[in-house]
């Protein structure tokens, strides 16, 4: 299925989101941006229809959609706990 995820889902979708893993029939895929995660969403009905249909049905039951990662405020190896760069705002 990971390889053929561009038959499956279109070129479009493909072009912006990726699987991730399947786990239990759960797919987990992430999307470029949290504008194609929140596109991916209400698609869900019928990006497993397409699913199942090329791979069979009960294969994939659940798609999980996850956003970008998060910009990390973590810089160099040592780190302090606490809200770090972003206490002074406001």
């Amino acid at each position: 299925m990971f390889g053929r995820w561009a038959a499956l889902v279109g070129a479009e979708v493909a072009e912006h989101a990726k699987p991730l893993s399947l786990k239990d029939g759960e797919l987990t895929v992430q999307a470029e941006s949290t504008a194609w995660a929140t596109q991916l969403r209400l698609l869900q009905r019928q990006l497993l229809a397409r699913i199942a249909a090329g791979v069979g049905a009960g294969v994939v039951r659940r798609l999980k959609v996850q956003g970008p990662a998060a910009p990390s405020w973590r810089y160099g190896p040592r780190h302090v706990p606490g809200r770090g760069p972003r206490d002074t705002y406001g």
